[in-house]
């Protein structure tokens, strides 16, 4: 698989790689439901005989138990080990619900438990997971603990996710931000403004996420589908999968669909081969919850749409 140089880091990393949200299961709010760990792992393990080298993560991604199978998965692979990217910045109360903190002794105290829980001595790219809630201030304290990581060799590299153009900019001040991550996809375009030419210009890495819109733009969703998604799959309440969006948000799961066919491809590597045309972005986020999800979806880095094809995506 073709492979990318993140940004003004050393890892030179696949322009797919593995997504570990949905792998964390049911139990917090932003769950996708039930999931079996049997499946996550092989999952995981086909994505690296498939040729994909990396893997993100965060602690919140099933309370923890999202790097714990990523640490099982790895454990008995005997070829090259893949990078591990994971998060911290949000903690989580009794019942589940995420909540935001970024002093520097929350960020220490995270980075150290997701050490133990993946297995590690060191986290390839260590990301803060969303910026703060209210007061912007504590993106330096927080960066500052970020890099005193990098520099005792608990982290390797650093970025940040969700972090727009201002937010970046204050990080810097205090040393580089090397990676980041924002969400990306057919449905999502806000970040084509300023952010994406922000980062191209300041020579970051990105890796974008959910382009597939959390299975949106799959060509699997329907409403039927989506109305008989449990209760514990945050999706459920999501505004993406509600009207007014749905309607126009299924017509681009057709648009792509039909393009697919052509192709004789899968929809949803129509979705991520859109994200990885831009000039901007290094590589994307694919989540998968077994073995064949991943075939499905993996290659999507190899198909370049045509003009035409652009055209009738982005007009809907």
């Amino acid at each position: 698989m073709e492979k990318r140089r993140l940004g003004n880091t050393n890892i030179q990393i696949t322009r797919v790689g593995f997504g570990a949200w949905a792998i964390g299961g049911s139990g917090w709010e932003f769950g996708w439901g039930k999931q079996d760990d049997k499946d996550s792992v092989s999952a995981i393990r086909r994505a690296l005989e498939l040729g994909v080298n990396w893997i993100d993560t965060a602690a919140v991604y099933g309370l923890g138990h999202s790097e714990e199978v990523v640490a099982k998965a790895i454990a008995e692979w005997n070829d090259q080990k893949p990078s591990i990217f994971t998060k911290c910045g949000l903690q989580w109360d009794s019942e589940g619900k995420p909540f935001r903190v970024l002093t520097g002794d929350s960020i220490r105290k995270e980075c150290e438990q997701s050490l133990k829980r993946l297995k590690t001595d060191t986290i390839d790219l260590y990301q803060i997971h969303w910026p703060p809630q209210e007061n912007d201030d504590e993106i330096c304290e927080a960066w500052e603990m970020m890099t005193r990581l990098k520099d005792e060799g608990k982290v390797k590299w650093i970025g940040v996710c969700n972090f727009n153009v201002k937010q970046m900019k204050m990080a810097e001040t205090v040393s580089p931000v090397y990676s980041l991550q924002p969400p990306y996809s057919l449905i999502r375009r806000r970040i084509e403004e300023d952010i994406l030419p922000y980062a191209k210009e300041r020579e970051m890495g990105v890796i974008v996420y959910s382009p597939m819109q959390c299975g949106l733009l799959t060509g699997k969703m329907t409403r039927e589908r989506i109305n008989n998604l449990p209760d514990d799959d945050f999706r459920k309440n999501n505004s993406e999968f509600r009207e007014p969006k749905l309607t126009r948000n299924l017509l681009i799961a057709e648009k792509e669909k039909e393009i697919a066919a052509k192709r004789k491809r899968h929809p949803g590597e129509i979705a991520i081969a859109w994200t990885l045309k831009h000039p901007a972005v290094t590589a994307a986020i694919v989540g998968a919850r077994n073995p064949k999800q991943v075939e499905e979806i993996t290659n999507a880095a190899d198909i370049i749409l045509d003009e035409d094809e652009i055209i009738e995506l982005e007009k809907l």
